[in-house]
């Protein structure tokens, strides 16, 4: 399977990449146009400023690049962000995938801090199809109860119709989304031990 992974102006990269090849995938990491639409699947990972990320893939157009990939493709972190149509961080323009508009964490009691950092439950939505039969989204199979997820983040994306996981901090929030063919999370399943391993390998046998 060919794998690729987005290169642009952002950090944390490599740690995805070390979970494909834990997982016997060989990735290729690549800002190039032709090869990102060659891929059978592709991850759009990445931690820092949206403001920046988005410069730097304007100007090699790969914002246009993503938007039109039709293989299945998968946000990480700032990856879900940028997805979104615009980021509070920087009054930046995005993707526009989602429907939804990227917000700063605004603390509420002492307590609160921001960023956003450590171990979160997920709330995974679905629906009961029949008795005892409870439908996720497929990225969200087999992921057992109460799964917990690690976070770092000082943004996030409010609940909308494209949520398929939430989790809870200062307020509910989508931890992880489902539009079409792109699929995002906003906390780290390179760094989320089993449970994301289990997310991760759900995206590659999609």
């Amino acid at each position: 399977m060919n794998v690729a992974i987005v290169k642009y102006n952002a950090g944390n990269i490599y740690s995805v990449v070390n979970a494909l090849k834990r997982l016997g995938i060989e990735p290729l990491l690549t800002d190039d146009a032709e090869q990102l639409k060659k891929a059978d699947k592709v991850l759009f990972p990445g931690q820092g400023h949206a403001g920046e990320a988005m410069s730097y893939l304007k100007a090699r157009r790969l914002d246009e690049v993503i938007r039109d990939l039709r293989q299945p493709v998968f946000g990480i972190c700032v990856g879900q962000q940028l997805l979104c149509r615009h980021s509070e961080e920087g009054d930046t323009q995005c993707i526009g995938i989602f429907d939804a508009y990227v917000k700063r964490f605004q603390p509420q009691r002492h307590e609160d801090k921001v960023p956003c950092m450590g171990w979160n439950e997920l709330e995974v939505r679905g629906e009961w199809r029949e008795v005892r039969d409870y439908q996720v989204d497929p990225l969200m199979e087999g992921l057992g109860e109460h799964p917990y997820v690690y976070f770092v983040h000082s943004f996030y994306v409010p609940t909308c119709a494209d949520t398929i996981a939430t989790a809870d901090y200062i307020l509910p929030y989508s931890a992880s989304m489902h539009k079409d063919n792109f699929y995002a999370c906003q906390f780290h399943p390179e760094k989320s031990g089993r449970v994301g391993e289990r997310i991760i390998r759900n995206f590659i046998e999609l």
